[in-house]
């Protein structure tokens, strides 16, 4: 608090000093300051860019340092003090702790090593999309990353483009920048680089000379020194650190751990005080509960979902999609309802100028003329309309009579466009000292700035008649899908500056028609969406007449449609009604666009917004998957989960489907695995009941969840059935819990009947004939126990292997659906790897032993009737609730 008062303090200082003085006080110049000055100012004032290089060292603690690793390092204290430090000498190893670490190395080397890989891909795909800043550097301009500003640089700040630090502003062209980043403010607000002389401002963004990072540049231009930088700025903090991540994803994992989290604390106290109970050693009891705990828990988790996430993104980068938020690839499988905005998605980027014509629809060089003027003078983000008004210099023998127009005329001053007044004015000034006032914008909103009207060189007031004459001449336009721009004007006496009181009394002169043609690609784009029960919603700020006859052609519904002024009238309850059942909602300011958002989402939708422009900004922020283009202004961008390098409909359904098997990939590791534990722990609390000694020891155990989890890392690779990824799916652990009550208590059936055969038939066998109770020499009884034990050992890593094949599919395995030719060839590596390990030095170690052949015979037949009893239970899993993973 007290650092962010000394910040404020500095900036208002700044306000305060002309131009000249702020640099001597930074000790730089309008030339830039030095590179070794900047090398030196990195390092002491940009504590960002030291946290990017330290990243390293970041990821190693949280691959090595998190909850399950812990819990091992525990276990592996535990075990040091009872099987070292308590014991006597000759009684004495280190072998438990010794494995306990070494799966801490192997578990987190792995998360490691995947992380890396994801964070390099993660870079690389950043960078194609990343947008440097312009900056003086020793009197030269160059172009740097936003992280590397340092205090005294000198940026330049250009139209769409966000303030990439705090700056004291040196010198302005029109510049307005629009706040709500920071202040939650809508309003549009001018800066200028002059000396404030005013009263005290109660924060710094009223100061009108600085300017913020976060905050966007709507039109103009300006130079700035660096004040502060990176974490250093007022915002600075708040502001990374309120860069939106997917919360779908993070609601949806906090779900499906709260699920295992009651599995655990019903069943692992349970493990304790009956192990406790009939064993006798309460510490051995203790150690073995931690171990069914960590058993229970997935523990390679997160690294699992971070590779299938990885392995989608990777995927997606190939398809023209770059993906800067992993988590998002969990909201393209869950996402049921896209909201695109029209322009330049369904219909093409450019428009093309049909007709300039007055107000009875005849031609007229004039509208054309003063349209021209104030497009060529707007310094506001370039848009299609400007782009085909504009293109009138190319036509032939024109450009030099519009070269000619813009000299006899030069711009004084201008209000930039905002989406409340829906119209941009610009003061313009001729050869003689003579200035008007150029207002072109939506006909409605023109039309309320006018009294009067020009035609045939003469001013005519607006009558009731004419005006419904007017309306009639645009409707039949807009009913013809073009798109109409009104442009109106008056002389002013000013001293050279304009005001939006000053949009008032204007003659209309005339309009301007547009064609706005569907791509040919979007008919079929929304047909395929549609295909993939995700619902296209198009939000627009275009008329309610353009935006229905361009939505017709392209097979959107449009049999209910909503403009903004109709949705202000609705009442909360119905507004929820009406963004159901609405396809097109026109006539749309940034906030209405929010507001259907979030009703959306508070109706259960997972919603994806696509849109490039200013005003998009605040929806992409809403949605659960905010998508942009790459040619987007940088604040679409940097706002955006998901780049996509071709504005087309069809790479998003592309995205979709990646989206949706990486979260099938994913869903399968969870439901098996946690299902396939709990029967296991199931079974030890049978066990224990009954058995004189524990059926699995806890080394046993957690290397029997790390040896399969491990093999899961090959599940990102998997195959998915087209059924599975034709829906959305929700990312909870809604059906986790049933998904393991279903499932898990057939695997601890099978567990219970190997008990058996362990106990009565194959361990008196290989012990002299004599059951666990008419044993008395020491040596036996461990033998008995070991050979107990490892034949559960093997039986749970066989089943728990192959149930893979048998679950990752709705269908007949192997014969209606194909695993991956990776998955099949990892688990059966897997199977004849890790059975080997009961016949090497390190399973003697581990407490295992080789077992009888017959044995193996046994666990064949067992896994087999495992498998084909799951498939059959599985057909009525699915026919009950219509789907599996």
């Amino acid at each position: 608090m007290e650092q962010q008062t000394e910040s404020k303090k500095f900036l208002i200082q700044a306000a305060w000093k002309e131009v000249s003085e702020v640099y001597t006080f930074l000790e730089t110049s309008e030339q830039g300051l030095s590179i070794k000055q900047v090398e030196e100012r990195r390092k002491r004032d940009n504590p960002l860019l030291e946290k990017r290089e330290d990243t390293i060292w970041y990821r190693i603690r949280r691959a090595f340092l998190n909850p399950f690793t812990g819990v091992l390092i525990f276990l592996a204290g535990i075990s040091f003090l009872t099987n070292h430090w308590m014991q006597a000498d000759e009684q004495r190893n280190l072998y438990s702790s010794f494995i306990l670490l070494i799966m801490v190395f192997v578990s987190g080397g792995i998360r490691l090593i995947q992380e890396m890989k994801s964070h390099h891909a993660s870079e690389e795909m950043e960078r194609l999309i990343h947008t440097d800043v312009k900056v003086k550097r020793g009197g030269v301009l160059l172009e740097v990353a936003a992280e590397e500003l340092v205090p005294g640089d000198c940026v330049y700040v250009m139209p769409g483009s966000r303030i990439p630090a705090d700056l004291r502003l040196t010198n302005t062209q029109d510049l307005f920048l629009s706040q709500a980043a920071v202040s939650g403010e809508s309003a549009i607000v001018e800066k200028n680089s002059r000396k404030y002389e005013g009263e005290i401002q109660r924060s710094p963004i009223y100061y009108p000379n600085l300017v913020f990072m976060g905050t966007t540049v709507i039109s103009g231009k300006g130079e700035g020194v660096v004040l502060a930088s990176g974490r250093n700025t007022l915002y600075g903090k708040s502001y990374m650190e309120g860069i939106r991540s997917s919360d779908g994803f993070e609601k949806g994992a906090n779900s499906i751990a709260r699920v295992m989290l009651k599995f655990m604390f019903v069943l692992v106290p349970i493990v304790f005080v009956v192990s406790g109970i009939t064993k006798g050693n309460w510490l051995e009891a203790f150690l073995f509960a931690v171990s069914v705990a960590v058993g229970l828990m997935p523990e390679m988790l997160p690294m699992v979902i971070t590779a299938c996430l990885a392995k989608g993104s990777l995927q997606l980068s190939k398809k023209k999609t770059l993906i800067k938020n992993m988590n998002s690839m969990q909201g393209f499988g869950s996402m049921d309802v896209l909201c695109i905005d029209k322009t330049g998605t369904i219909t093409n980027e450019t428009m093309i100028l049909e007709y300039y014509m007055d107000i009875l629809g005849n031609d007229s060089k004039m509208v054309l003329n003063y349209a021209y003027l104030n497009s060529f003078y707007h310094s506001g983000i370039r848009n299609p309309i400007d782009e085909a008004v504009l293109k009138c210099s190319e036509m032939p023998d024109k450009q030099d009579y519009y070269e000619t127009l813009t000299e006899t005329y030069q711009k004084k001053d201008e209000i930039p466009f905002d989406y409340e007044r829906k119209c941009v004015s610009v003061l313009i000034e001729d050869q003689k000292g003579r200035q008007e006032l150029v207002l072109k914008g939506e006909p409605d909103a023109v039309l309320k700035c006018c009294d009067r009207v020009e035609y045939q060189n003469q001013i005519l007031p607006i009558q009731d008649d004419a005006k419904k004459n007017m309306d009639e001449i645009i409707g039949e336009m807009l009913e013809d899908g073009m798109k109409v721009i009104a442009v109106a004007k008056k002389e002013m006496i000013t001293t050279g500056e304009i005001t939006c009181a000053d949009e008032n009394h204007m003659i209309l002169l005339g309009y301007l028609t547009f064609f706005d043609a569907p791509k040919k690609s979007a008919k079929e784009a929304i047909k395929k969406l549609r295909d993939l029960e995700v619902r296209t919603k198009i939000l627009t700020g275009d008329r309610k007449d353009v935006a229905l006859s361009v939505c017709q052609r392209v097979g959107v519904n449009c049999s209910r449609i909503l403009t903004g002024q109709e949705i202000e009238n609705l009442e909360e309850s119905q507004l929820q009604t009406a963004v159901e059942y609405g396809e097109v909602f026109a006539e749309l300011t940034p906030n209405q666009k929010v507001e259907i958002i979030q009703v959306l989402r508070e109706n259960g939708h997972t919603v994806g917004f696509l849109g490039d422009g200013l005003n998009d900004v605040p929806a992409i922020c809403e949605a659960d998957v905010g998508i942009s283009v790459d040619t987007a202004v940088d604040a679409a961008k940097d706002a955006a989960d998901v780049v996509l390098l071709d504005k087309d409909l069809n790479v998003l359904e592309e995205g979709i489907l990646e989206g949706r098997k990486t979260f099938i990939n994913m869903s399968k590791y969870i439901r098996i695995t946690a299902s396939s534990n709990f029967g296991n722990i199931f079974s030890i609390v049978c066990a224990s009941a009954f058995l004189p000694f524990l059926p699995m020891t806890a080394i046993q155990l957690l290397l029997l969840n790390l040896l399969y989890d491990t093999l899961c890392i090959v599940l990102p690779w998997d195959l998915v059935d087209p059924e599975d990824y034709r829906k959305p799916r929700e990312w909870s652990g809604k059906t986790l819990g049933r998904f393991m009550r279903w499932f898990g208590p057939i695997s601890s059936a099978f567990d219970i009947l190997t008990f058996l055969f362990l106990y009565f038939i194959l361990c008196p066998s290989v012990c002299g004939g004599v059951t666990f109770d008419g044993l008395s020499d020491p040596a036996m009884i461990a033998r008995y126990i070991t050979v107990f034990q490892t034949g559960w050992f093997l039986e749970s890593m066989w089943s728990q292997i192959l149930i893979l094949q048998m679950l990752r599919t709705a269908k007949i395995p192997f014969i209606q659906s194909r695993p991956s030719k990776s998955v099949v060839i990892i688990t059966a590596l897997g199977v004849v790897v890790f059975s080997g390990i009961t016949m090497l030095p390190l399973g003697t170690i581990l407490g295992l032993t080789t077992l009888p052949a017959g044995y193996f015979v046994f666990l064949f037949v067992v896994v087999l009737v495992y498998m084909f009893l799951t498939n059959r239970i599985k057909r009525r899993y699915v026919k009950q609730y219509h789907e599996l993973i």
